[in-house]
């Protein structure tokens, strides 16, 4: 909890910075491209959280890896960040100034599972029904795909949810089926 708390710092602290120096999508991209690694490679997230591991050397580890294909403004993060003893949150920083991001472009966000893996003309239309439904101009959409729904797709969209899968309508009928009027209940 606490490590969120300050990550969100961090967070709104490298925004202001990079809506100031005109580097919003390239440190965008940069934090993309650094969770992208953390979840690709456990050792790197895991010697990020290692306290045995010298602070010096994972700033070295750092700038290996990413000097010359990010921003210096990202780089200047990872340095500050591992001068202050606190490596284990730029993994946190990276995931929650992509929701950052999405806020301050003002891009919905929108989770859809189906029963099989959807194609771009489904893909466009979702769009618009989320961008209609959230009133958002760009709209983030996100996929799952889960087989046991059988058929159809549950959408959500903020707080709101539209299920329209063949599993919830089967357990609907179920449920009606199982009520008998004939019966006087007590």
């Amino acid at each position: 909890m606490a490590e969120t708390r300050v990550a969100s710092r961090y967070v709104k602290s490298l925004l202001g910075l990079a809506v100031e120096q005109n580097a919003v999508d390239a440190v965008h991209n940069d934090m993309l491209l650094f969770a992208k690694v953390a979840d690709e490679n456990r050792a790197f997230a895991l010697m990020l959280k290692n306290p045995i591991i010298r602070h010096e050397k994972k700033r070295d580890i750092l700038e290996k890896l990413f000097k010359g294909k990010v921003h210096p403004l990202t780089l200047a993060i990872f340095d500050i960040i591992t001068r202050k003893n606190r490596e284990g949150i730029l993994i946190d920083i990276s995931k929650q100034f992509h929701n950052a991001f999405n806020v301050y472009k003002g891009i919905g966000k929108a989770t859809l599972t189906t029963a099989v893996p959807i194609d771009a003309s489904l893909r466009a239309e979702f769009g618009e029904m989320v961008k209609k439904i959230s009133d958002k101009k760009e709209v983030e959409l996100i996929e799952k795909v889960d087989a046991d729904m059988i058929g159809g797709f549950v959408l959500n969209v903020g707080d709101r949810q539209i299920d329209a899968s063949m599993k919830n309508k089967l357990k609907a009928l179920k449920v009606k089926f199982s009520y008998n009027p004939y019966i006087k209940e007590l």
